[in-house]
């Protein structure tokens, strides 16, 4: 008896890179809506580089891409911050490259603890 769950046309096609983006977002037990906006960052990514695959790129490519959104789309640091993340997790997590220094130097801000003011 053949197993029906998987079928020979999707068996012989490799999955789609936003799928797998998807189901990398899944295994971190991410909200639904991390995942849509991750996937959303992920294509602006790839449209703003002519559709290029990201395998094919790196840092000067990540670095234009966040330096587009800060300069031409004036976006805020946080928001730049979320993109970044983006593209952390699938540089490191869908296409395993987290090679020295690909993501070493970028700036994320850090929430920093603010003292707490006690009034007697």
């Amino acid at each position: 008896m053949a197993d029906s769950s998987v079928s020979p046309s999707n068996s012989a096609r490799p999955q789609k890179l936003l799928d797998q983006v998807r189901d990398a977002i899944r295994l971190k037990h991410y909200s639904y809506r991390t995942e849509e906006s991750y996937v959303n960052w992920i294509k602006r990514f790839i449209l703003f580089h002519g559709k290029r695959h990201p395998k094919d790129m790196g840092r000067p490519e990540i670095e234009a891409f966040l330096t587009h959104l800060a300069t031409d789309k004036h976006v805020a640091a946080s928001t730049q911050n979320q993109a970044l993340a983006a593209l952390l997790l699938l540089y490191r997590n869908v296409l395993h490259r987290d090679e020295l220094g690909l993501f070493e130097s970028f700036n994320m801000a850090r929430r920093k603890a603010r003292p707490v003011h006690r009034y007697c």
